[in-house]
């Protein structure tokens, strides 16, 4: 994913943002849902391989503990 440039100089930068906060363009490192395209790829190709990677590295028994923490956690009343 090719990462979309802001202009070096100063002036032509400040108009970019002046153009942008004032909805006269779009930003164009920005997601329409306002995030960051490059960290949300990113943040997606860790999250497929972190679950599955996190999930063979552990016991059956550490994972036990861990569902058991969580299940109180979400059950536990104030």
């Amino acid at each position: 994913m090719a990462k979309a440039k802001r202009p070096t100089d100063t002036n032509k930068r400040a108009k970019s943002i002046v153009d942008i906060a004032t909805g006269q363009t779009e930003d164009p490192i920005l997601t329409p849902d306002g995030k960051n395209a490059a960290a949300v790829a990113l943040g997606r190709l860790g999250g497929l391989k972190g679950g599955k990677a996190r999930a063979e590295s552990l016991s059956a028994k550490k994972r036990s503990e861990i569902a058991k923490k969580a299940a109180k956690a979400r059950w536990h009343k104030d």
